[in-house]
């Protein structure tokens, strides 16, 4: 798995409790990783991590020299880091990744059937590009429906959104599970296990009902929770 979530923390037990009690499952303690059998999710005490993603390869040499035409490239220790247009740390990680062993045996967590990340950005044009170069390819939806889906080798979708596309609070990035028809009894089961929401959506249901939540972990990282 060369592509992973990174959350930051302040407090190690705060945010393994987080995921412990929406039955997410460790994989590594050094570093710390977590996952539902689909998103692998590195949860990163250094002061200096950001929410964001880290991808690996052996040589970044190549991508950013390209990218270095549209965004800044700062060079840390073991690769780089710059931002997508969306304002997203992404890191460039020029080592093996730290898991790369099968997911399929690992069950879903709580949050249901996870669909990718969901980013905001007021320039999508620029996004598609800067994820292109990235070797992440059109997936689903176009610019003219306001959004659009872009995946990678290692099936990492992110979804692009343009500005005014999504009446609700947005966190980038986000964390998207959709779950259908059996989303008000994960809203249920999140509300019974004591998850703090920071939003109850009703806009796209004509009786009011609350068919969306979103939650954030101890990171700041955006989780929707949607029906489709």
């Amino acid at each position: 798995m060369n592509s992973i979530i990174q959350t930051p923390t302040n407090d190690l037990q705060s945010s393994l409790d987080f995921y412990s009690v929406l039955n997410f499952t460790t994989l590594s303690e050094h570093p710390v990783l977590v996952s539902d059998g689909k998103a692998v999710i590195e949860i990163n005490t250094d002061r200096f991590a950001r929410a964001g993603i880290k991808l690996f390869a052996s040589d970044w040499s190549n991508i950013v020299e390209n990218l270095a035409l549209i965004t800044k490239i700062h060079t840390i220790e073991g690769g780089y880091l710059l931002s997508d247009p969306s304002g997203v740390s992404i890191y460039l990680m020029e080592k093996i990744s730290p898991f790369n062993s099968d997911l399929s045996k690992i069950a879903p967590s709580t949050l249901g059937n996870y669909a990718g990340l969901s980013l905001e950005t007021t320039d999508i044009e620029r996004s598609i590009k800067f994820y292109t170069i990235l070797d992440f390819e059109q997936s689903m939806g176009s610019i003219a429906q306001g959004w659009i889906g872009l995946t990678n080798k290692d099936n990492v979708t992110i979804s692009l959104m343009q500005p005014n596309s999504c009446p609700h609070l947005f966190f980038n990035p986000s964390m998207t599970f959709f779950n259908g028809k059996d989303n008000l009894k994960i809203i249920e089961k999140i509300k019974e296990l004591n998850i703090p929401i920071s939003e109850e959506i009703t806009v796209f249901n004509p009786n009011g009902i609350v068919d969306n939540i979103i939650i954030r972990d101890p990171g700041g990282y955006g989780f929707f929770i949607f029906s489709d």
